[in-house]
């Protein structure tokens, strides 16, 4: 159950977007806040630019180097701003799904040499738990028929297979590798099917 509960003007160094929050219920769980940040009219454009962006605190706010998260919504958010018109999507689930304590372990075992998917694995979860479907119906709500998609993950395009919303065109997301996060890129293209950026 989604449902929009606010509308405010957000002035960035992107440029100026309205950001939505919208409240999902969720069954035996506090109710998450995701946001949908809006550039230009929507009419105007029959597939705005799209990047659905799940919460990454440590790369997001703190510059983490361990992936390449922040370097991903900066870009994104760059992209969007030079577009006609766009759309990021900021979904509330930390760390793949797990949370942020238990991406933090997650964290402690890869140190100790496991790889992101065998550290949530260790961990009693599945490679990763995200769920696309609220931004999906946040798109529905928007009234967006059609989208450009700023991605490099197969399972996000999968989220639109029994949507109203269509993806028109695959947009790669380019981002800098370094000694920090270069296996964990890898292990994102070989173990969780994640196209390459160029």
């Amino acid at each position: 159950m989604i449902r929009r509960a606010v509308t405010s003007r957000l002035p960035t160094r992107h440029g100026e977007f309205q950001l939505h929050a919208y409240v999902e219920e969720c069954e035996d769980e506090t109710p998450r806040t995701h946001l949908a940040l809006v550039r230009g009219p929507l009419e105007s454009d029959p597939a705005p630019l799209l990047r659905i962006h799940s919460e990454c605190l440590t790369g997001d706010l703190l510059a983490s180097t361990r992936c390449d998260c922040g370097e991903q919504l900066d870009r994104a958010l760059a992209a969007i701003g030079a577009a006609l018109s766009g759309i990021l999507i900021y979904l509330r689930q930390e760390g793949r799904g797990i949370g942020l304590v238990n991406k933090l372990k997650a964290y402690n075992l890869q140190d100790d040499g496991l790889d992101t998917v065998d550290a949530n694995i260790h961990l009693g979860f599945e490679p990763d738990e995200r769920d696309y479907s609220a931004a999906v119906d946040i798109l529905e709500d928007l009234g967006v028929p059609a989208v450009r998609l700023l991605t490099n993950n197969p399972k996000k395009m999968a989220a639109f297979d029994r949507s109203r919303v269509r993806i028109v065109e695959r947009v790669s997301l380019v981002v800098g590798e370094t000694s920090e996060n270069a296996s964990y890129l890898e292990t994102k293209r070989k173990r969780l099917g994640h196209l390459r950026g160029a």
